[in-house]
């Protein structure tokens, strides 16, 4: 049984944790840690390249879930570049899945 669609599962986790609900956020394998070792290479003006940290837990992921935000309101709603976030596993030296 379908309770929610992916849209509105993202409005409802992006809601929490702009409300601190949440302690610790999972998105697509990678835990807040990770996304916050990762947004400083994926955020304009001035992307960093990914740090140790970033790419370690980007290895850890689940790439082809981290590639269906390529087109979500999502990303920018959180300050992060679609473009810069789908260009990152390559910088990692990781093999981005097809499509993606």
């Amino acid at each position: 049984m379908k309770i929610m669609g992916r849209k509105h599962l993202v409005v409802v986790v992006a809601l929490v944790v702009l409300m601190g609900g949440i302690e610790a956020l999972t998105l697509c394998d990678m835990d807040d840690d990770g996304l916050m070792a990762c947004k400083p290479a994926v955020t304009k003006p001035n992307p960093e390249a990914p740090s140790p940290p970033c790419c370690e837990a980007l290895s850890g992921a689940n790439l082809t879930c981290l590639c269906g935000y390529r087109n979500s309101f999502m990303l920018p709603s959180l300050g992060i570049d679609p473009d810069l976030a789908m260009a990152l596993p390559a910088k990692c030296n990781l093999t981005p899945p097809p499509n993606c």
